[in-house]
């Protein structure tokens, strides 16, 4: 029997090629010929399917977010019904994104201070993070009906921090800590908030 590939379209190549570049290169760096040569299409067709590389950029953290849904919705069809295991639905998708797939976490960082300057970008982070705190906060509500409303949008916020916390401290020094203890101890440590 023949291994069936999954063939990808010409426009998730440049995608992919895009976090390529800005992983070896960051924002600030990539041109448009870097991304058609890690893509291994000609320039011009970047151009058939974005009309500037800021479109292009767009697309790109628009797929970061888009990634970071796929796999929490992964790793949520495998878990068991409860609050500690849904935890690990957002602690696995961040583990992926540190270890395996390092890319989407280096370009969620630039893209983060491209936000800075760009309303575009910045926008883009708003609703990400909207979203992402309204599915902790449903998660918690859920699981922990009787923690103060207030509270679970404050420890669906600060549960991001210590996600994004994770990824700049061990993208600069992995040898500092485990990041696997990192996020038992975290965990922990919210379980113990919302059960006080």
């Amino acid at each position: 029997m023949k291994d069936k590939k999954k063939t990808i379209s010409t426009e998730e190549k440049i995608i992919q090629a895009v976090l390529d570049v800005i992983e070896e290169k960051t924002i600030s760096e990539t041109r448009m010929r870097h991304i058609a040569e890690k893509a291994e299409v000609y320039q011009s067709n970047l151009h058939y399917y974005y009309k500037s590389k800021k479109e292009l950029l767009l697309g790109a953290q628009k797929k970061v977010a888009e990634r970071c849904i796929e796999l929490r919705q992964k790793a949520k069809e495998e878990s068991e019904d409860s609050l500690e295991s849904r935890l690990d639905v957002f602690i696995k998708q961040k583990l992926i994104f540190i270890k395996q797939e390092q890319k989407y976490d280096y370009a969620e960082i630039d893209f983060w201070i491209q936000s800075r300057f760009d309303e575009d970008f910045r926008e883009e982070f708003k609703r990400s993070f909207y979203g992402w705190r309204k599915e902790l906060q449903d998660l918690i509500e859920s699981y922990a009906p009787h923690f103060e409303k207030k509270k679970q949008g404050l420890l669906a916020s600060v549960i991001i921090s210590l996600l994004e916390g994770a990824t700049i401290q061990y993208l600069i020094d992995s040898e500092a800590f485990s990041v696997d203890e990192y996020f038992d101890y975290c965990k922990r440590m919210i379980l113990r908030e919302i059960r006080t």
